[in-house]
């Protein structure tokens, strides 16, 4: 769910800027994730002391995240956008290793810099093909793959003391102060009446889908599982997103692009291997501890 959301946004950029893109997913989530908490009598209030700990994480995870995304997706292609995004896990490790919550090792200082080559082949300057504003747009997708990955680092103390739903409906609802009123003036230059039902169905397929199921879903594994199993699986996204982009945007997947992704998915695996073996393992020996 998460790989369709750089291909179903892409089309719905054909039309709306960048940051009115960012207001309908991050307000449209909130006011989804708040009637589905109220529904089910399961969200909660979150302790004034955890309420810095909240704003980081909204700011991290869903404001500049969104913001850094969205406008390099504009700037990008799908795939490349993609692909850049499976990063995440090695700066998740990176922070975790910054707050002593991880040890620094030859194996994943190699991972980390095997990865870092994939990127930087991706969008190396040299290479005439990569234009100046894509090569800006990539750089914005790292740095948005930062600020999620540290997220995901520094979360995982809210999810150990709020359930999951409670958790992310603060998030999006912080989130949307900074969001709703920026993206609305971007809105105001945009004729609605022009705007096709295709990109209608696309910002709620992005709202809906790729935004409340899935953060919801990762919330919830990480009040389960060490971030670092959680962060993994995010080398799955360019497979799908390297199917998904040429049928639906006709963009030519490279063979830079497929090399580029090796590295990148080689470096992952270094880095995170370790951690996610010791996670299943973990629940294998005590299911009870993880809800199985």
């Amino acid at each position: 769910m998460f790989a369709t959301w750089p291909v179903l946004g892409k089309i719905a950029l054909r039309v709306l800027p960048s940051l009115s893109l960012v207001a309908f997913r991050v307000l449209g989530a909130a006011i989804a994730l708040f009637a589905v908490g109220v529904a089910t009598g399961k969200l909660g209030k979150i302790a004034r002391s955890d309420w810095p700990l909240l704003v980081a994480c909204s700011l991290l995870g869903v404001v500049f995240n969104q913001w850094l995304f969205v406008k390099g997706l504009s700037l990008t292609t799908a795939v490349n956008a993609t692909l850049l995004g499976t990063t995440i896990p090695v700066f998740t490790l990176l922070v975790s290793i910054v707050l002593g919550n991880d040890k620094a090792s030859s194996r994943r200082i190699a991972g980390i810099l095997i990865a870092a080559a994939g990127v930087v082949y991706l969008i190396g300057p040299e290479h005439a093909e990569f234009s100046q504003t894509a090569r800006a747009g990539d750089l914005l997708i790292i740095a948005n793959s930062f600020f999620y990955g540290t997220y995901i680092a520094i979360s995982k103390r809210l999810l150990d003391r709020y359930n999951a739903l409670t958790v992310i409906t603060w998030i999006f609802i912080i989130g949307s102060v900074p969001t709703a009123p920026i993206g609305a003036v971007s809105l105001a230059q945009v004729p609605l009446k022009e705007v096709s039902m295709l990109v209608w169905l696309s910002v709620a397929y992005i709202v809906l889908v790729a935004t409340v199921v899935c953060y919801y879903l990762n919330s919830w594994a990480l009040s389960r599982v060490p971030p670092s199993t959680v962060a993994v699986y995010i080398y799955l996204q360019p497979l799908i997103a390297f199917v998904l982009a040429p049928l639906l945007l006709h963009e030519r997947v490279s063979p830079r692009a497929i090399i580029a992704a090796v590295l990148v998915f080689a470096g992952v695996v270094i880095v995170t291997r370790r951690g996610r073996s010791r996670a299943i393992e973990e629940v294998s020996e005590h299911p009870e501890a993880f809800g199985h």
